[in-house]
Formats: C-alpha cells, sequence, structure tokens
C-alpha cells in the first residue's frame, strides 16, 4: 500500500457548548489538517495522486472554514465545533473529490500542537 500525506492550515473560531449547558469562551486557532490517502498500485506516472492536486483540493475544503467563526457554517449549527466533528467534516467534504482508485485513510485535525483528532471511516 503506498501513502500521500498532505498537510494545510486554517484560522478560525470556535466555541463548544457542554451537555450540561456550559459554554466555552469564543476562542481562536491556527489549526492544522493532514489527509491521508492511498492506493494499492501506482497511476501512470508512478503516483498515488499529485501532492498539488490533493493539497489544493484539501485547500479549497478548509477555505470555508477559514477566517470564520465555525458555528456559523451550517453543518456546525446542528454538530459541536469540536475537532472531531471538523475531522469528520473536512472527511465527508474530501472523499469524493479524489481519483478513482484513491482511498481516503484518515483526516487529522490538531486544535494546538499535541491536540488532535482524527476521523476515518474504518469503524
Amino acid at each position: 500500500m503506498f501513502t500521500v500525506i498532505v498537510e494545510t492550515h486554517f484560522w478560525a473560531s470556535h466555541r463548544l457548548a457542554m451537555p450540561d449547558g456550559w459554554r466555552e469562551a469564543p476562542h481562536q486557532h491556527n489549526w492544522a489538517v493532514t489527509a491521508e490517502v492511498s492506493s494499492g498500485e501506482l497511476n501512470k506516472m508512478g503516483l498515488v495522486m499529485d501532492f498539488q492536486r490533493l493539497k489544493a483540493t484539501l485547500d479549497e475544503i478548509v477555505g470555508e472554514l477559514d477566517s470564520t467563526a465555525i458555528e456559523k457554517i451550517d453543518y456546525f449549527q446542528d454538530n459541536c465545533s469540536s475537532a472531531e466533528n471538523i475531522a469528520k467534516y473536512i472527511y465527508e467534504k474530501l472523499e469524493p473529490k479524489l481519483p478513482k482508485g484513491v482511498k481516503l485513510e484518515s483526516v487529522i485535525v490538531g486544535e494546538e500542537r499535541g491536540c488532535s483528532a482524527k476521523f476515518s471511516s474504518d469503524g
């Protein structure tokens, strides 16, 4: 199995609401987003897929989140703006945009160094 990994960043605020009604103060992060894609075979150029194409696609998706209050995005009005849900949101947007034969393994979203969440479709 061959794997390609790209990383990008975006700046946005969020505010977690806890089940007991307590809400965090709004705060910002320089979010790091890592996407891992794989394939059992390389294409005619000897690639899983082009790094630049993968990064551009990922940048397009996270561009929707950049410089926003994440809760203002429709998806996050019904889903907590946790790193876990942001990873799932990006995963679900990225997966259908990949070339045939390329599998999205995971999306990892980091709020700060040492604090990240990973979403993959593996149960």
